[in-house]
């Protein structure tokens, strides 16, 4: 047998391609279609104009077709800098912006110049997984930092978990997989903590057009030492709908950009050139149908809010952006729970442990709440109250 990556073979398998495995042989009748709550990805299509814009430039500009500069077309970079500058109200300059493929990629890109195999990264708990994941391949060990009630971290906890081969802290707002907002003053109580111990801090910003507060969520590109401590991570996949176009980016100093740049040559050469113009044409021109994406999205929030309230024995601990973070009332695990679920309420949602160390989250449940609207939201929560009753696992009283 040829060799195996060691640090692969140990990684776990992609959750949400492994929570669809639970759909063989399910059936769902036309009264109790799957309510698929597994996946943060919108699934509509980009609004029609935008469609056009993708078409157009497929057709009529031969650029489309071939590579780009490593770290981005020179367009969308200087209009992802205006926008972040004035969305910041702090200047950004385009040599500090890189395009990537998705989010993911610059999250892989930024720990990629930060740390090697034996380094450490702190992370809130519950993670993301594909964070985690990554982290394993790199053999990079993932420090859990677990979350108040609130699942808010605090830096303080953070300063515990601070050692010698520490490299960054990953924080991700609002958050994957609980919807919190993470507050301005814990975001730069961590970037003073980061700065403190010279490490980088890294904010994964994908849900930030989905952020339930007004103006900018934090004032840490007005800190002292931004270039060098602070990375966010962006993704037009969720605003503009891309995802299957994968356009992401990373902002920070051009010093770390130029290390940066040797990993996305060496992994894409460059991002796509059709999603690349289709996020430059998006940001100049789709402003006012972002709000109004956002105020829908909002509302489901309120929504998921309302029905979770008298959902027997069910309890939301937080919600935000795209996503519910719950607990579930019976004594099975939650992946024995999420399994039954399919089969007999027809609703696919991931269970908590896909999201925790090995023998945490066994009560808890994720729920991306905002790939349905009110209606479905009210039919979910009656499907998993039938399921309560029904007894399909061991309540708990």
């Amino acid at each position: 047998m040829t060799p195996t990556n060691p640090a692969l073979a140990t990684t776990f398998a992609p959750p949400v391609m492994e929570a669809r495995r639970w759909l063989a042989g399910a059936e769902f009748p036309p009264d109790r279609p799957l309510l698929n709550v597994s996946q943060a990805a919108p699934v509509e299509p980009p609004p029609e104009p935008l469609r056009r814009v993708i078409a157009e430039a497929a057709m009529m500009r031969n650029e489309a077709h071939l590579y780009g500069p490593v770290l981005g077309n020179d367009d969308l970079r200087e209009t992802l800098s205006a926008s972040w500058s004035r969305f910041y109200d702090h200047p950004v300059a385009p040599d500090r912006v890189a395009i990537t493929q998705g989010c993911n990629q610059a999250f892989c890109a930024a720990i990629a110049s930060l740390a090697g195999a034996g380094d450490e990264v702190i992370i809130p708990v519950p993670w993301y997984f594909n964070h985690k994941m990554w982290l394993d391949m790199q053999q990079i060990r993932a420090v859990p930092l677990c979350c108040g009630p609130d699942m808010v971290p605090r830096a303080g906890d953070a300063a515990a978990l601070i050692g010698p081969r520490s490299r960054a802290i990953v924080l991700v707002t609002p958050n994957n997989p609980t919807g919190a907002e993470y507050p301005a003053d814990t975001l730069r109580e961590f970037y003073e903590l980061a700065r403190a111990h010279g490490l980088a801090l890294i904010v994964d910003e994908t849900y930030r057009d989905f952020d339930s507060r007004d103006g900018p969520p934090h004032d840490l590109l007005r800190q002292h030492g931004a270039e060098e401590t602070l990375i966010q991570l962006y993704s037009f996949s969720k605003v503009f709908r891309l995802t299957g176009h994968r356009v992401g980016a990373l902002i920070t100093g051009p010093q770390r950009l130029a290390e940066i740049e040797k990993f996305l040559d060496t992994v894409a050469i460059s991002t796509g050139q059709l999603g690349q113009i289709a996020a430059e044409w998006g940001l100049r021109n789709l402003t006012g149908w972002v709000a109004s994406e956002r105020q829908e999205i909002l509302g489901r929030a309120d929504a998921m809010r309302e029905a979770t309230r008298d959902l027997p024995g069910w309890k939301l601990l937080s919600a935000g952006a795209y996503f519910a973070w719950v607990e579930h009332p019976f004594d099975q695990g939650a992946e024995v729970i999420a399994r039954h679920l399919v089969r007999e309420a027809g609703v696919l949602m991931l269970p908590g442990t896909m999201f925790m160390p090995d023998g945490e989250g066994r009560q808890a449940m994720r729920i991306a709440f905002a790939n349905i609207d009110r209606q479905g939201i009210a039919t979910l929560t009656a499907r998993l109250a039938g399921f309560s009753r029904n007894g399909a696992a061991n309540a708990r009283t």
